[in-house]
């Protein structure tokens, strides 16, 4: 192998172990390990805490039953995310917060919610994955989302609405709707 081309293969492999360090937080990772260690279903309020040493705005009075999952961000702004006040967030959860994710008041996440807020243009055959695409997602106060709902980018759930298990939330939803399905339709109205 030529000088040349062994010093261009080291020059491009610490860039690659850059990239890859740089996206290491150790302050985050201890507290989300310290926060992983609460046994499921306890320590509600003190998990809550602890995502605001993150950097997340967590209201007062929202519980917290399990560590959620954050992904997403070049530089892992977790700041991006906001839970409002008497929220409860179910376990399992995953917060993709590559854009702005807001949570209003008494929202209640059933197990397993999963929000994107990053997708990507349509590339041509060869790589059918092209430029991201951030947007972000609101949902309003009083929401109530089921358990493995996925809630896509740029989506607003209005206030008092209801999506039920299992639904793929790909439009926005009308305040005091009930939504249901894959993607989700709205089944009936709630009752104010």
């Amino acid at each position: 192998m030529s000088t040349l081309r062994l010093r261009s293969l080291v020059g491009r492999s610490i860039k690659v172990l850059k990239a890859e360090v740089d996206q290491i937080r150790p302050r985050q990772h201890v507290i989300s390990m310290l926060s992983r260690a609460i046994p499921h279903n306890t320590g509600n309020e003190l998990r809550a805490s602890l995502l605001r040493l993150r950097g997340i705005h967590v209201g007062a009075g929202t519980l917290v039953f399990d560590t959620p999952r954050l992904t997403g961000g070049e530089a892992r702004d977790f700041s991006k995310l906001g839970i409002g006040t008497g929220c409860i967030i179910g376990a399992g959860c995953t917060f993709e917060v590559g854009s702005t994710i807001t949570i209003g008041n008494d929202v209640t996440l059933g197990h397993g919610v999963l929000v994107i807020t990053t997708t990507h243009e349509i590339g041509p055959r060869e790589n059918r994955a092209g430029n991201p695409i951030r947007r972000p997602v609101t949902i309003e106060d009083g929401a109530s989302i089921g358990a493995r709902c996925v809630i896509l980018p740029g989506v607003t759930i209005g206030a008092h609405s209801t999506v039920e298990a299992g639904s793929v939330v790909n439009t926005n939803v009308a305040p005091k709707t009930r939504v249901r399905g894959i993607p989700a339709r709205r089944i009936v109205e709630s009752v104010p």
